[in-house]
């Protein structure tokens, strides 16, 4: 029987929407799957030495929940990003959720593929040392020769 494939496109650098793609991707290799992951635009900020900083954005997401509920004016006020992150990492943290930097570490020791948008790269001046040594440069041919090959293919 051949091994199944995943194949993931992380688009977002928000933290809410960076845990989606290293879980799905960890829990499919710790399954025996082959992944590869793709990072593009705002998704390459979790390709960055340190991805402690990442916040969470109340704003504009009217379905995040809230100890009491807050109009969207009062979401952007200043510090309402840092006040959610801040809540949204305790949380997790007592709740025995994995940080970012954990989850990412088990993808790379179970083998995923992290392959960063090149065109992206270029289009925001970054220069490959601002990112982890684990991945692979390429632009979307290189990621959609083996998405074509995969048995689920997620944009996350």
């Amino acid at each position: 029987m051949a091994t199944k494939k995943m194949a993931l496109i992380a688009t977002k650098g928000t933290l809410d929407m960076a845990y989606p793609p290293f879980i799905l991707a960890s829990t499919a290799a710790a399954l025996g799957w082959e992944v590869q992951i793709f990072f593009t635009f705002y998704g390459l900020t979790l390709l960055r030495h340190d991805i402690s900083d990442i916040k969470i954005s109340p704003l504009a997401n009217p379905a995040m929940p809230m100890p009491v509920p807050m109009p969207v004016l009062v979401q952007a006020l200043p510090g309402m990003e840092a006040m959610a992150t801040m809540m949204m990492k305790q949380k997790m943290k007592s709740k025995g959720v994995a940080s970012l930097k954990e989850l990412r570490d088990l993808c790379l020791e179970a083998e995923v593929k992290f392959v960063a948008c090149q065109m992206t790269v270029d289009l925001f001046e970054f220069k490959q040392t601002d990112f982890i040594k684990e991945l692979e440069f390429g632009g979307a041919a290189t990621f959609m020769k083996f998405a074509g090959e995969s048995d689920v293919c997620l944009f996350i």
